[in-house]
Parts: structure tokens; C-alpha cells; sequence
């Protein structure tokens, strides 16, 4: 009868164990996947950057380049006008992401208090403005009065607010920050700066990792305002911005026409676009692992006892 009794819990546990791991064996496949499906396009992409002419326009480039040449790379740092667009998209990216995270968190903290007469008032403006814009041409016109074209400001401040990205930090406050963590600050004294600094802002690593993510990938991919903003002030050009006109006089210098660099050795616009594309993504990868961490920490295991 004991004998009996070990060869069924055998075979319940070996049922078990292959059911487990037929579902692993799915779940890394999916997995990997997605991730082959992410990685393999970049791959393809450096690929082409890095191949000579002839092979692209056959398209015989797929993961591994062939006849192995960096002119492209070597094209695009020949300009002196392309690293300084890198160094004011860096310093644009940073200002923008440093003001839109102090505007978002100086919002979204009094807006997750309960105490705050109104909030439901103020939050409905907030999120009227995803819905409804003033449009292009008011933008234009509103940036035009007040004497930003072609400066810096035009390029940080009207996009420096995301009533999106505040509506995810305050109901990221309002779930992971406990009232009695609040309630127990203010009764040993603190103010509103004080919690904010030494609980709020500890305590939601996570959200604002996040969040600063959003901003800097946002600001570092967009390029659009900059063409409507700066025409004049070749200096202030952002790195998409200069690399879309890299992109069109290559492909213009097909027919012989040649707008804003000398692109004459390459006549397959097809390689440098690959060229822009891996060095405009490098800079935003590099920050990924930094931040990656936070976005699973458990910040709030420990926070309150009892």
C-alpha cells in the first residue's frame, strides 16, 4: 500500500514538473521572441552603416556588413556644425528634463493630498488639456510674442509640462504613499517641503526614474518644433533636426543637388540614414541600465510597520 502511494505522488510530481515546464518553455520562447523582433531591426541597421555602397544598394546587408567601412561615420563627424547640435541636444534634453519633473512633481504632490480643497477642479483642467489644444498655428503665434523664436526657450519650456506624465505620478502617490506615513510626519512637526523631500520624493525612485525616462527620450527624439522654431540660428539646430537635413541633402545629392554638406562619395542615402540612426539611439541606450533598476525596486517594503 506505501509502495502504491509513492508511485502516484511519483507520477502527480513528474506531471507537475513537465506541465511546468512546458509553460517555462513557452514563456522564454515568447519572450525571446519580442526581444529578437527588438534587437534584430538595430542589428540590421548598424549592419547597413557599416557596409559598403555596392552591398547595400544590392541589399545583400542583413545582420553581418560586408565590405566592412566606417566613410559614413566618418561623413557625419566631418561636419563641425553635427557635434554641436549633439552638445545642444544634451544640454537641451537635461534643462527640459530637469524643469519637467520639478513642474510634474510640485503638481502631482498637493494634487495626491486629500486635504487640498479643489483638487478634483484643478485635476479636471489638467486633463482637459489631453484632450483639447490650441493647435500649431496659436503655438507659433504665442511663441513668436513672447520673443522665443530662435532660442533655447522655444525648445525647453512650452513642451516642459505633460499633464500625462502627471496624472501617472499622482496616482502613483496617491497608491504607493500611505496617509499614516504623512499623517505621523506631520504630527512630529514637518511641513509640506519637508515631507515632500525627505518622504515623497525617497519612496517614489521608481516613478520618477520612470518618468525622467519619458521626458529625456521625448525631448531627445523630437524635432518637429525645432524646425518651426529655429530657422536662422544654424547653432541652436537639435541633433534629429540636423540629422533630417543630413538625410535630405544625401538623398538630394542623388540628382546632383547638394543643400547642406558635401555628401558626394556616398550617393545611397540608405547608409547614412543608418549612420544617424545608431549614433542618435546610442546616447539613450546607455542611460536605459541605469535607470531600468528603480522600475522594480520595492521601495515601500519596510516604510510601514505594524
Amino acid at each position: 500500500m506505501a509502495e502504491q502511494l509513492k508511485v502516484k505522488r511519483k507520477k502527480v510530481w513528474n506531471k507537475s514538473r513537465v506541465c511546468t515546464l512546458i509553460a517555462n518553455i513557452l514563456i522564454y520562447t515568447f519572450v525571446a521572441v519580442v526581444s529578437l523582433s527588438c534587437v534584430l531591426p538595430y542589428i540590421h541597421v548598424i549592419a547597413k552603416s557599416l557596409s559598403s555602397e555596392s552591398f547595400v544598394i544590392a541589399k545583400k546587408v542583413f545582420l553581418l556588413p560586408k565590405g566592412f567601412t566606417m566613410e559614413a561615420y566618418v561623413k557625419v563627424f566631418h561636419d563641425n556644425s553635427f557635434i554641436v547640435s549633439f552638445f545642444v541636444t544634451v544640454i537641451m534634453t537635461v534643462l527640459f528634463t530637469l524643469l519637467g519633473m520639478v513642474i510634474t512633481l510640485c503638481a502631482a504632490y498637493p494634487l495626491s493630498r486629500k486635504e487640498l480643497r479643489g483638487r478634483r477642479i484643478i485635476n479636471f483642467f489638467f486633463i482637459f488639456t489631453m484632450y483639447f489644444a490650441g493647435g500649431m498655428i496659436p503655438d507659433y503665434i504665442l511663441i513668436n510674442k513672447l520673443g522665443m523664436l530662435e532660442k533655447m526657450s522655444a525648445l525647453v519650456l512650452p513642451l516642459a509640462f505633460s499633464a500625462y506624465n502627471l496624472v501617472i505620478m499622482k496616482n502613483s502617490l496617491e497608491s504607493s504613499i500611505p496617509d499614516s506615513l504623512v499623517e505621523s510626519a506631520v504630527i512630529d512637526g514637518a511641513n509640506h517641503y519637508t515631507i515632500l523631500g525627505k518622504i515623497i520624493i525617497p519612496l517614489s525612485k521608481p516613478i520618477l526614474a520612470t518618468l525622467t525616462l519619458f521626458y529625456a527620450v521625448g525631448r531627445w527624439n523630437t524635432y518637429s518644433d525645432a524646425m518651426f522654431y529655429i530657422k536662422q540660428n544654424v547653432s541652436l539646430r537639435p541633433l534629429q533636426l540636423k540629422l533630417y537635413y543630413l538625410i535630405v541633402a544625401a538623398t538630394e545629392s542623388i540628382q546632383g543637388s547638394v543643400n547642406d554638406v558635401n555628401m558626394s562619395t556616398i550617393t545611397d542615402p540608405e547608409i547614412l540614414k543608418a549612420a544617424c540612426i545608431v549614433f542618435a539611439t546610442i546616447p539613450i541606450i546607455c542611460v536605459y541600465p541605469f535607470v531600468q533598476k528603480y522600475f522594480v525596486q520595492g521601495t515601500m517594503i519596510g516604510a510601514v510597520k505594524g
